[in-house]
């Protein structure tokens, strides 16, 4: 069996079983997640469900939960991608789960109509099961849509993220390596002209031939969509030099290709010190920070068009000294009463 073999069936596979784990009788949840996980997998997620060390742990505290809010809940995954990388069989997705938000979840309030949560995986597969997972949902965006959030407001722009401009992000049918091997050169071109950064002058930075002129930047709540060069570099990439001057690469867990798709992604994937003022509307905090971050990327001619960005911001913020879920407590008349 070829790896293309390997990846695609994973890719199909994994695929329908995340959807069912969705899909499930609340009776049958835990058979589906078990039927999706190997008994001893390990979860890294984000805040508040960060790590979980099998099966079972993943089923009450990732995957009940969400059912038990959003009883409905439907997958919609807009961008599925298969490959390997440091020798691991890895299924990435992209997308969102959607449906009712019926009931409070980690202490969001429930908006009882439709609500969905936005987020990127990188699911490390062997026999057909998932082995080691880590996933990132925006929390902060449901904070958004229940209209919760108690932090400054975005300097880019908030709205939900859009699909693919091609409408060939979920293929089942095929794993393109060939054509994602050089989509893969163009990403690694523009991270090496990311770290070009002089420390002052925003065009050291030698990235900026690798976009498309319009190229669309859809980054997390808390930070907001961006649209072309211009708009990169106003609501994101100067807020967060100035606030994080010395980020350097971390520890990567994906750099996975698939046609004219990639991901790449880190746990964390950037650290940095917090040591300038402005980003999220905070002030500088001296904090080492570690950024739990995943890129999607959509090549096209040459050039990166689209770019998703699932970062944990509610982890950052709680590195920061901000505990997010403690002030919408808070402000839903729950406030912590000792020191």
């Amino acid at each position: 069996m070829t790896d293309t073999t390997i990846h695609l069936q994973n890719k199909q596979v994994i695929h329908g079983k995340l959807r069912a784990i969705c899909s499930a009788p609340a009776a049958e949840l835990n058979a589906a997640v078990a039927d999706a996980y190997a008994s001893d997998a390990r979860l890294f997620a984000f805040h508040p469900v960060n790590e979980q060390s099998t099966a079972a742990a993943i089923a009450d505290n990732l995957w009940k939960p969400i059912r038990d809010s959003f009883p409905d809940i439907e997958r919609r995954d807009q961008i599925l991608i298969a490959g390997e990388y440091q020798d691991k069989h890895l299924v990435c997705a992209m997308g969102g789960l959607q449906g009712t938000f019926a009931g409070d979840w980690h202490g969001i309030p429930a908006t009882h109509g439709v609500a969905s949560l936005r987020y990127g995986e990188v699911h490390e597969v062997e026999g057909r099961r998932i082995v080691e997972s880590h996933v990132i949902i925006d929390v902060a965006d449901l904070m958004l849509q229940a209209e919760c959030w108690p932090m400054a407001k975005s300097l880019g722009t908030e709205h939900a993220w859009q699909s693919p401009a091609t409408q060939d992000g979920l293929n089942l049918e095929t794993v393109e390596a060939e054509t994602g091997a050089a989509a893969l050169a163009v990403v690694k071109k523009m991270h090496a002209g990311l770290m070009m950064f002089d420390g002052t002058d925003i065009g050291s930075m030698d990235h900026a031939r690798y976009w498309t002129p319009n190229f669309l930047w859809y980054g997390p709540a808390g930070i907001g969509t961006c649209r072309g060069l211009a708009g990169f570099q106003a609501h994101h990439q100067i807020p967060f030099l100035r606030a994080f001057p010395d980020r350097k690469v971390a520890n990567h867990i994906a750099n996975v290709y698939d046609g004219t798709y990639v991901i790449t992604g880190g746990w964390p994937s950037v650290v940095a010190t917090h040591s300038g003022g402005g980003w999220l509307g905070l002030p500088a905090t001296g904090n080492r920070i570690g950024m739990r971050v995943m890129d999607f990327y959509r090549i096209e001619n040459g050039l990166i068009a689209e770019n998703w960005v699932p970062i944990d911001i509610v982890d950052i913020l709680r590195q920061m000294g901000v505990d997010v879920l403690e002030r919408v407590a808070h402000r839903r008349g729950k406030p912590k009463m000792s020191l």
